[in-house]
C-alpha cells in the first residue's frame, strides 16, 4: 500500500530542504483547494505533501513604500478583507475573492491558483494586468519573475523541481490608476470562468488614458496579455471608438476551444465584451482616485 508523507516546515529554508529531499515526488501545499481534489481523484500521486501554511514568512500582507507584498500562503479571505489593498488594487482583490466559495477562500491562495496552471484561473489575468511579480525559492536560491512566466500550459509551470513561490509583489499606484476583473460563468457562483478579462490603466489629469494593460483568461492554453488592446486605449478618453478597438483586439487575440461550457465563437465574442466592460469599470475607478 502506498503511503503519503506529510511535512509542515516552519521556515522557508526548512521547506526548501524538505522539498529537495523528496526527489521530485514532493508537492507543496499552499491552500489545497486544487491539490486535495486531485489527490482524491487520483490525478496526482505524490510521495510527500509539504504544507507551507505553517511558515510565518509566507503569510500576511505588508507594504514596502507604495508597493504591496502578499505572502504566497495568505488565504484569499484575508486578501479580501485588506482595506488598503482593496483600495489600490480592486481588480486583483475581486479576482481573488472569486476563487471558490466563502469557505474555500479561507484556505485558497494566489500561489495555488497560479501554480495549478489552469487557463481559466481567476486571479492570474488580474495579476498579469497588474504587472505583478512573484518571488520563487529553491535549492538554487531566490529569483523574482513576472507572474505570467509561471504557467506554461494547462497543469504545467516553469517552476524547477523543489521550487515554490514565497510572495507576490504588486507595484505602487500613481494617482488616477485602477484595475478591474470580470468573468463569465454559467451559474451565479462557484464555477470556472468561460472567459475572464482584466484591465489595469492610468489616466492623466485630463482623463486621457496614458497606460493600459489587458489580459484574458480561458481563451488560450495560458492566460494571455493583449498589448494591442491596451494600445487601443492609450492616448484616448476611452470613448466608444477606443473601446471598439479594444474589443476587436481581444477577439483577434483569443484562441479558445469549444467544449460543453462554450463554443469558440461564443468565447471569442465574450472576450471582447468582458474586456470592454472591465475597461469601463477601471476607468470609473481611476477617475475617483485623483
Amino acid at each position: 500500500m502506498t503511503t503519503l508523507a506529510y511535512h509542515a516546515p516552519q521556515t522557508v529554508d526548512e521547506a526548501v530542504r524538505v522539498l529537495a529531499g523528496g526527489n521530485g515526488g514532493a508537492k507543496p501545499l499552499a491552500g489545497g483547494s486544487d491539490l486535495l481534489v486531485q489527490l482524491r481523484s487520483g490525478r496526482t500521486r505524490p510521495a510527500m505533501i509539504v504544507d507551507l501554511k505553517r511558515i510565518p514568512a509566507l503569510m500576511g500582507i505588508r507594504t514596502e513604500g507604495n508597493a504591496f507584498v502578499i505572502g504566497a500562503a495568505t488565504p484569499c479571505a484575508v486578501i479580501g478583507e485588506h482595506a488598503a489593498l482593496r483600495a489600490a488594487w480592486p481588480g486583483v482583490v475581486e479576482a481573488a475573492c472569486l476563487i471558490g466559495s466563502t469557505q474555500v477562500q479561507g484556505r485558497a491562495t494566489l500561489a495555488g491558483n497560479l501554480c495549478n496552471a489552469s487557463p481559466a484561473a481567476d486571479s492570474v489575468p488580474a495579476l498579469l494586468a497588474a504587472r505583478a511579480t512573484c518571488v520563487v525559492v529553491g535549492t538554487q536560491g531566490r529569483r523574482e519573475v513576472p507572474v505570467e512566466t509561471i504557467p506554461t500550459g494547462p497543469g504545467q509551470t516553469s517552476l524547477r523541481p523543489g521550487e515554490f513561490i514565497v510572495e507576490f509583489r504588486l507595484p505602487g499606484r500613481p494617482p488616477r490608476a485602477a484595475d478591474a476583473y470580470l468573468r463569465f460563468i454559467p451559474r451565479t457562483e462557484m464555477d470556472i470562468a468561460v472567459v475572464g478579462a482584466a484591465v489595469n490603466l492610468t489616466l492623466d489629469a485630463q482623463r486621457v488614458c496614458t497606460e493600459a494593460v489587458v489580459a484574458l483568461g480561458a481563451v488560450a492554453p495560458t492566460v494571455i496579455p493583449v498589448p494591442e488592446a491596451g494600445a487601443a486605449l492609450v492616448g484616448t478618453h476611452m470613448d466608444t471608438a477606443a473601446l471598439e478597438r479594444l474589443d476587436d483586439a481581444c477577439r483577434r487575440a483569443a484562441r479558445p476551444i469549444s467544449d460543453k461550457r462554450g463554443t469558440i465563437a461564443f468565447r471569442t465574442t465574450l472576450a471582447g465584451v468582458l474586456a470592454r466592460r472591465a475597461a469601463t469599470i477601471a476607468r470609473h475607478r481611476a477617475e475617483v482616485r485623483a
